[in-house]
């Protein structure tokens, strides 16, 4: 997941477009062990650098939500940790999850109730997720110009703002084209 953050730098006077955007969805070269690895690793010097500890279950969590690019439900890593560890129960997983949360190395997604690994992670952002309804995939995207534009709206109503996420829901590219070619035939 932390693989998926790139620098975009235009020379072009078109605005830069969203931190991730063009490579969100991973495709079928994507080494998922590897982008695992990353996010692990990061994780690691992230805890470190806050002091905090990414103690040996945390990191497990953390790992379990990491498994696949699509969310995960607490339950589901519980059901996961108690093959594991016969100790596990729903508090340990909430509290490992908030954990993560509070050191920003996974969101929840609050339409689904499921947590994803932080694409960008130890960088402070605002979450903006491309949710896909057909198989569930999520990417991580970020545009601080779409960022900056609904906390101004907020200061204009006189709103407090203390987080921001924003949930697009709709079709990954993988799904699109399915969906396209279930249509010609």
């Amino acid at each position: 997941m932390a693989d998926h953050a790139h620098d975009h730098a235009h020379a072009s006077p078109r605005p830069a477009p969203a931190e991730g955007a063009a490579d969100a969805f991973p495709q079928g070269d994507h080494d998922h062990h590897a982008c695992v690895a990353t996010a692990l690793d990061a994780a690691e010097r992230i805890c470190a650098a806050n002091g905090a500890r990414l103690t040996d279950l945390r990191r497990r969590v953390l790992e379990l939500v990491l498994d696949g690019h699509e969310p995960v439900r607490a339950y589901d890593v519980l059901d996961r940790l108690k093959d594991e560890r016969s100790g596990a129960a729903p508090p340990t997983v909430y509290r490992a999850l908030d954990f993560l949360l509070e050191q920003g190395l996974v969101h929840r997604i609050e339409s689904m109730n499921a947590f994803v690994g932080c694409g960008l992670a130890g960088r402070s952002h605002a979450g903006q997720f491309l949710i896909c309804d057909a198989c569930g995939r999520v990417a991580e995207v970020t545009d601080a110009g779409t960022s900056d534009r609904l906390a101004a709206l907020a200061r204009a109503a006189g709103f407090t703002l203390k987080r921001q996420m924003v949930e697009l829901h709709g079709l990954c590219p993988a799904c699109t084209t399915a969906a396209g070619e279930g249509d010609a035939a």
